[in-house]
Formats: structure tokens, sequence, C-alpha cells
């Protein structure tokens, strides 16, 4: 009780110290609104455009700007995991606020864990409260133009309810937690490790083996592996469909969450086990790595 105690003031004291975990998504929502209501006056004519077209297409164009707000969110999310894994523990080596977290009776497993928990449990919970509020406001925004200009809102509610999506996005968020564990890892390694320009030792080092394979025998296995690792998380947990429309193109619908695909992945398990590794590296690396 007293280790999950300590372990819930660890990660409360990083939200405290890091407000950029919440910010900057909630910017890129804004950014997202306030162009969606710019542009909301088009609305009716595209709901009355899509009236009589088949459903799938009426999905298509009628999500695509929740689907965007969507994306941006969940891409910011990772993108400040990146940065924050990077800085979270070599920031405290360079600002000497290691020595004081050091006297307090915290252990470097706790720290680390709290700190691991940031990118891999808050930041998707943040964001998909940040989505799922997005979407909201966009939704009652639309019902609001469309009722003024005398337009049936059915179509959008039929097919756009914030509600109807949650566990498709809270699957979403919580494949790309998982899938990303290791490079987290790796990034939360590096800070524990580098004295300066973590982003250069972070990248560098794959970089150079990349090339060095390339040279040395021809291949690309490790390109191919990062490749996967950055971008292939949705092919890994989702089944898409599509339905033609007059048998000239596709017209994507919905993607269909396959779990019982992306937990019979190779990759995923193989990565959650570098992960584990990679983080006793960095436990190990702060219990002995002193201030800058």
């Amino acid at each position: 009780m007293k280790a999950g105690r300590t372990l819930y003031w660890s990660v409360r004291r990083e939200l405290w110290e890091n407000r950029s975990l919440y910010v900057a998504p909630l910017a890129i929502a804004a950014v997202m609104l306030f162009g969606f209501l710019v542009t909301s006056g088009q609305l009716a004519e595209s709901v009355r455009g899509v009236s009589a077209l088949e459903p799938a297409k009426q999905l298509a164009l009628l999500a695509r700007p929740y689907d965007v707000a969507a994306v941006l969110v969940m891409v910011t999310s990772v993108i400040v995991g990146w940065f924050y894994c990077l800085d979270a523990l070599h920031g405290e080596r360079r600002d000497r606020s290691i020595l004081f977290w050091k006297s307090l009776p915290v252990s470097d497993l706790t720290t680390v864990m709290a700190k691991a928990l940031i990118p891999l449990v808050v930041l998707p919970l943040i964001a998909f409260a940040i989505i799922l509020a997005t979407q909201t406001v966009m939704l009652l925004a639309s019902t609001l133009m469309l009722a003024v200009k005398g337009v049936s809102a059915a179509p959008l509610w039929t097919h756009l309810s914030p509600i109807r999506g949650t566990g498709v996005l809270l699957y979403g968020l919580a494949v790309l937690a998982l899938w990303y564990a290791p490079i987290y890892a790796w990034l939360l390694l590096v800070s524990a490790w580098a004295q300066r320009a973590t982003f250069l030792w972070a990248v560098l080092p794959p970089v150079a083996i990349l090339i060095l394979e390339r040279i040395v025998f021809g291949t690309s296995h490790l390109g191919t592996l990062l490749q996967l690792r950055l971008a292939g998380s949705y092919s890994q947990a989702f089944t898409t469909k599509a339905a033609s429309r007059d048998g000239k193109w596709p017209i994507p619908v919905d993607p269909i969450p396959d779990p019982i695909k992306f937990l019979g992945t190779p990759g995923l398990w193989v990565g959650l086990i570098v992960a584990m590794a990679l983080l006793a590296a960095a436990i190990w690396l702060r219990r002995r790595r002193e201030p800058i």
C-alpha cells in the first residue's frame, strides 16, 4: 500500500513539473477546433450533399474532421511522450534536483516506473479525455449550426456520436502505448546515461547500425524492424475493410479492432520484453549516476 501511494504521488509530481504533457495536446485540439468552427458554415451544404449517398461514403465525408482531430491529438501525445522521456532522467541530473529527490525515501525503481507510466498510461488517458471533449464540442457546434439553417443533424448523430467510438479510441490508445513501449524505455535509458545531447544519443546509434549493416551485409533488416515499430501498430491491431463505389475505388469505413491478432503478434511481446530490460538498465543507471 505504501509503495503504491509513493508511486501515485511520484506520478503526480511528474504532472506538476511537466505541464507540456497536457498543454501541448490541448493546444492542438484548440487549433483544430478553431479551424473546424471557421469552416462550419459549409456543413449544411455537405450534409445535404451526402444525404442521398450510400452510408459508407456518408461516414467517410462526415467523419473526416473528427478523425483528423483524433489523429492529431494522438500523434502530439506520442511526440510529447518521446521528448518527455528524453528529459525525464537527464533533467534532474542537469539541474541537480536529483540530490534532493535521492534524499527522500523514494527508490530508484519507483522513480523510474513513475516516469515510465507517464507515456504508457497517463498520456493516453489525457489524449482520450481531450479527444472525447473535442469531438463532443465539434458535434454540438455542428448540431447548432445545422439547426440555425434548418437542416436535420440526424446523419451526424447517427454516424459520429463520440460515445459510440470510445471503445475503439481506448483500444487504439492502448495499442500505441504497448507498441511504443520499447521506444519509451530506450529514451529513458538514454536520458539516464547521456551527459548532454540526449536527442543525438537516442538517434545516432540506430542510424549508425543501419549504415553499418547496409555497408557490411548489404541488408536493411534493422530498418525494416524500426519501420514496423514506428508505423506498424495499426496494421497489427486493426482489420480494415472497404466498400466500393460503383466498382471504381474503395471507400474506407471504420477500422475493426482485432485484439486477438494484436495479442498474437510476436513483435508485441518481444517489444515488451525489450522494454522491461531497458527500464531495468535505466533503474540501474539512475542509482549510480551523479549530477552533471
